[in-house]
């Protein structure tokens, strides 16, 4: 068989058979079944091959190579205008969508062909803040890639302490929420009161595609340091009723903004059911990436600008500056934030308050400032607490000051939250944020202002 493809290739291959935009014209053009993954591996042993700048002239040859045709656009869209039926929609459905799509179908053929175009989509996002014109490219591979990765693709497995230490590495190298120190931190993670769930995608082999840490507790974690200490106790099975999900990670960059997480939390939480049929709770623990960053950004219109600031702080301002030795309550927070533990006991309420209207009011770009939030609520779960100093590690305090957050599922609302979230950008909030709600609602918005969506559960 080798063999094979190799004369075949060298058959393909004409005075331009080194040119990987000739050979990706060349895959287009074929209909033989081998002649297509022949040149599908030739056209990715030429990207494998590629330095930096030439998979950037690639893929902008893509983008330019191999476009759908205006014309051919407009003349299908017209032939619909005047006689719409589905020979005419066909028709124009195949005018609009790009070449591209099908030459990445027609990559995937060969062998890893799947596993390149990932890694692809990897670099290529890399290069879209410079290179926004690569946008339409970074648009197909995400259409193309919501079908190959849908559920009905994906096997959700364990990994306990017995999987193959290959794995287990791959765990090491790509949780990025919360680092894992090595193999004890590691074995801590899969004992009896905790669980490590992978989705895997046949493509891939024994590569991850996502993967969610649980732990097992008792009543609902707002502290991450208990959920991570190597050296904590191991809680009897028989006395958790919580499930906290407190790490999840997507482990290929290719795949951001493919939706697993939605699918892997709810078939997590049907095993863990089934298990633990004593389980009363799920929900997270979750950080505040973007917190501090938003915090300190005061030129932001819809975010906070030094007037939001007083009147957030207006119930703390004498605690703030007599702590700070300030006269102004703005400046008294961001002098006593430079070194929030030492100062804790006078910053938990003012954190608190300005976390919550970060997360129920503040908007960066046009949209909630928080990704984890948004996946969160878009998914039906409510805002369940928030936690000041929930997490005291390094990169904690610096991205959010060590707050953290507890979203919680509850499955008979998870539809109806997804709804109003989706629809009406309103946020369900558990009753025992109400409080906090209200203050922040009413200080974050002038007379005349339109309050962003919230409903107490």
């Amino acid at each position: 068989m080798p063999d094979f493809f190799g004369n075949l290739l060298r058959m393909l291959r004409g005075p331009r058979g080194s040119d990987v935009s000739f050979l990706c014209h060349k895959l287009l053009s074929e209909r033989g079944e081998a002649s297509q993954t022949a040149v599908a591996q030739e056209v990715i042993n030429a990207y494998q091959g590629m330095p930096p700048d030439k998979r950037l002239e690639f893929y902008q040859m893509l983008c330019r190579e191999f476009a759908p045709e205006q014309p051919a656009i407009l003349r299908a869209a017209a032939d619909y205008q005047r006689a719409p039926g589905p020979a005419t929609l066909s028709a124009l459905t195949s005018a609009v969508e790009p070449p591209r799509q099908e030459l990445f179908r027609r990559i995937n053929t060969a062998v890893h062909g799947t596993e390149t175009l990932v890694a692809m989509r990897g670099d290529l996002l890399a290069l879209i803040e410079k290179h926004p014109e690569l946008t339409a490219l970074d648009s197909d591979l995400r259409h193309l890639f919501r079908s190959w990765f849908n559920r009905g693709f994906l096997r959700l497995e364990r990994v306990s302490w017995q999987t193959s230490a290959r794995l287990l590495e791959k765990l090491i190298r790509y949780e990025s929420v919360h680092e894992i120190h090595g193999w004890p931190d590691l074995r801590r993670r899969l004992e009896a009161d905790r669980r490590c769930f992978a989705f895997f995608h046949p493509a891939l082999g024994e590569e991850p595609v996502i993967f969610v840490e649980v732990a097992l507790t008792k009543g609902l974690a707002g502290e991450l340091e208990p959920l991570l200490d190597v050296r904590a106790p191991v809680l009897p099975s028989d006395q958790a009723d919580t499930a906290i999900f407190y790490s999840i990670n997507n482990c290929l960059p290719g795949l951001r903004g493919v939706p697993f997480g939605n699918f892997l939390i709810k078939q997590v939480v049907t095993d863990l059911a089934t298990e633990f049929p004593k389980l009363s709770a799920y929900a997270t623990l979750s950080p505040l990436p973007r917190f501090a960053r938003a915090l300190l950004d005061q030129e932001n219109t819809h975010g906070f600008t030094r007037d939001r600031l007083q009147r957030l702080l207006a119930d703390f301002h004498k605690e703030l500056i007599s702590a700070a030795g300030r006269k102004d309550s703005v400046d008294a927070l961001f002098h006593l934030l430079k070194d929030p533990v030492r100062h804790r006991q006078v910053l938990i309420e003012p954190l608190r308050r300005l976390a919550t209207a970060y997360l129920t009011q503040a908007r960066c770009g046009g949209r909630r400032c928080d990704s984890v939030a948004a996946f969160h609520l878009s998914n039906g779960a409510r805002l369940e607490r928030v936690n000041p100093f929930g997490n005291l590690r390094p990169y904690g305090l610096k991205d959010s000051f060590g707050v953290t957050v507890n979203y919680r599922y509850l499955f008979d609302d998870l539809e109806e939250n997804h709804e109003r979230f989706v629809r009406q950008d309103e946020i369900q909030v558990s009753r025992g944020l109400s409080r906090e709600l209200h203050a922040v609602a009413k200080a974050w918005h002038t007379p005349g202002d339109k309050p962003a969506g919230q409903k107490k559960g």
